[in-house]
């Protein structure tokens, strides 16, 4: 199997991969993507014997003797005349590092949250839009799609059918938010295609209602303990009808 130029990009994340040098939202898609495309695979794997035979056959050699001495003298030994802090700016410093880890908590759970899960899942909805597939499994079937997920992430989500209201299912995907994988169902209505996200949600004041991102319509809403997040580019009532018929649904797939 050959890749296409559309796939150049993936290749150069392959590489960065195998190198250690991807985030975890990054590192999770491309270690996706090379588990459906043989390609990226085994590119990856074409790169690890070629790592390991550079290894085995240009061993490192040992840095000149009188390299450390030099570097230390070029540097009119900063090392030494470094002072040592004091008490007083060692107790700032720790009062200055717990402010700072506070305000940052408080940014991440505050009212600011919301709306960075929305433009990081609409990101996450244009990516999959993209891609050769907007699925990592494709089926209409809960008993494919539900159990894929288990595993991947740590509770399968609510799967509903809704093929009789024109919005049938085509599949799933692992999105990431912030560092935690989460679950994304695809549904489909005409030739739109609509991302549902389900994120654990521990807060009770969570904003609901709709909004729009970059031209997409989102639609939020908190229901057992689950932040659902429905992002298309269909008409926001349409999507609102969607997330109606998903919230008062009684039969899963």
């Amino acid at each position: 199997m050959t890749l296409s130029k559309s796939d150049d990009n993936s290749v150069l994340l392959v590489h960065a991969y195998v190198d250690a040098q991807l985030d975890p939202a990054n590192a999770l898609g491309i270690t996706q993507q090379m588990g459906i495309v043989p390609a990226l695979a085994a590119e990856a794997e074409r790169i690890k014997a070629l790592q390991q035979l550079i290894h085995e056959r240009l061993p490192r050699e040992a840095a000149p003797p009188g390299l450390r001495a030099r570097i230390e003298t070029s540097i009119g030994g900063l090392r030494q005349d470094r002072a040592r802090p004091s008490w007083r700016a060692l107790a700032a410093s720790i009062a200055l590092t717990a402010m700072v880890i506070s305000t940052a908590t408080w940014l991440a759970v505050g009212s600011q949250q919301p709306t960075m899960v929305a433009d990081s899942l609409v990101s996450d909805h244009i990516r999959a839009l993209m891609a050769p597939e907007p699925v990592d499994v494709v089926s209409a079937d809960r008993h494919t799609v539900k159990p894929w997920f288990n595993g991947r992430i740590p509770n399968s989500p609510r799967v509903v059918d809704l093929a009789k209201e024109n919005f049938p299912l085509i599949g799933g995907r692992v999105d990431v938010v912030g560092r935690t994988p989460v679950s994304t169902l695809v549904y489909r209505h005409a030739k739109h295609l609509i991302s549902l996200t389900a994120v654990p949600s521990e807060s009770r004041f969570e904003l609901e209602g709709r909004r729009n991102i970059n031209g997409y319509n989102v639609v939020h809403w908190v229901e057992n303990g689950v932040s659902y997040w429905a992002i298309s580019d269909l008409e926001a009532k349409e999507l609102e009808n969607f997330a109606q018929l998903f919230r008062t649904s009684q039969t899963e797939l």
